[in-house]
């Protein structure tokens, strides 16, 4: 069998991102370290064709995905946009995302991990352009992608050198809380995740503000975290959280969740207790999911799918034109869908359509 960039790291100790930086005669990259990576190479007896290496240099009709993972709604929404627009154009999908699901590079920005998936997807010849989902980009990252020329753009993420598409999860904290609140409850609590990603900071801030901002006090007793592995957005997580902030004194009598699947997992904690939603304690969530408009739930629509659509529908154009011009942020507002768990007069509606703030392309 031949070998590999794998191989060679792997002998010489060292990242294989490195060994492409080596191979590519990259900038960042000790004169020792590269004499240590040219003499693994040369252990090993590999020898880099010169047509991989023009590859690099030719369009492969090919972009390239890098999530934390793809077996969950939200990523899979945004999935469904990707798809859509590639759909009707002769361009491939590669996703890299972890295959053991307890590496979770979208939980704790190990630089190891993002290291292995980032530098998969910047392999020479692999792609034409990187869409990056929900990934903490490091400013070391984002030189050496400047430095390939690879079209990038960021999707629920954000850095001033790449075009972005997000939603403002802070305003949509807020409005989650602040509808809660005009509909006169008194203990909302909040149930986030462990490891902080952006998307739940910005969510835990707006809640927060929007409680400053009507003379309340935050309480940490009202706040409860989920750390169910390999995705704390998920049902179950929201369950266990639910579940401690019932077991506090007194527990709260309504709960704003960061994601519908969490929202979904605090309704079945609730009901396993005999307690009933809205009746004895309301529940928004966020993001609008299928299963969320099913179960009635209040929450905040983020358009996953439109974000995916639109970003790749960029990277598309920065592959044709490099030269595309100057990157922007394109950020999308939440919208509040009042259903039946807050207790809100709430319709079933599906068809409103998706707002954005501020930004654009």
């Amino acid at each position: 069998m031949s070998t590999t960039i794998y191989d060679i790291a792997e002998r010489a100790d060292v990242s294989t991102a490195t060994v492409s930086r080596v191979f590519n005669n990259e900038s960042g990259v000790s004169d020792e370290t590269r004499q240590h990576v040219l003499d693994a190479a040369e252990a090993l007896n590999y020898r880099p064709h010169a047509s991989a290496q023009n590859l690099a240099r030719q369009h492969t009709n090919q972009i390239a995905v890098v999530a934390p993972v793809v077996a969950n709604y939200f990523y899979m929404h945004v999935m469904r946009g990707i798809q859509h627009v590639l759909a009707d154009r002769d361009m491939d999908l590669m996703v890299h995302a972890p295959a053991n699901p307890q590496d979770r590079i979208h939980e704790q920005p190990d630089p190891e991990s993002l290291n292995t998936y980032m530098a998969r997807a910047l392999q020479p010849g692999r792609n034409d352009g990187i869409l990056l989902l929900s990934m903490p980009l490091t400013d070391e990252w984002a030189e050496r992608l400047m430095e390939t020329s690879r079209a990038v753009v960021l999707v629920d993420g954000e850095h001033s050198m790449f075009e972005s598409f997000s939603v403002d999860s802070k305003h949509g904290g807020y409005e989650a809380t602040q509808h809660l609140i005009d509909l006169g409850y008194e203990r909302i609590g909040h149930i986030t995740v462990k490891y902080d990603p952006p998307p739940a900071r910005f969510r835990r801030e707006g809640y927060e503000q929007a409680l400053r901002d009507d003379g309340r006090t935050v309480r940490d007793g009202l706040i409860a975290t989920s750390d169910e592995r390999p995705f704390a957005f998920s049902e179950k997580g929201g369950y266990r959280a639910m579940n401690t902030l019932l077991d506090r004194d007194p527990p709260p009598d309504a709960v704003f969740a960061a994601s519908d699947m969490q929202a979904l997992g605090a309704i079945h904690a609730v009901q396993e207790r005999g307690l009933r939603v809205p009746d004895d304690l309301a529940i928004v969530g966020f993001d609008d999911l299928e299963l969320s408009r099913c179960a009635g739930l209040t929450t905040l629509r983020q358009p996953a799918r439109t974000m995916g659509a639109r970003a790749t529908e960029n990277l598309l154009r920065r592959i044709e034109a490099p030269s595309h011009g100057p990157v922007s942020s394109t950020v999308f507002s939440p919208e509040l869908v009042v259903r039946r768990t807050c207790g809100g007069n709430g319709e079933m509606e599906d068809d409103a359509s998706d707002r954005i703030l501020m930004g654009g392309d």
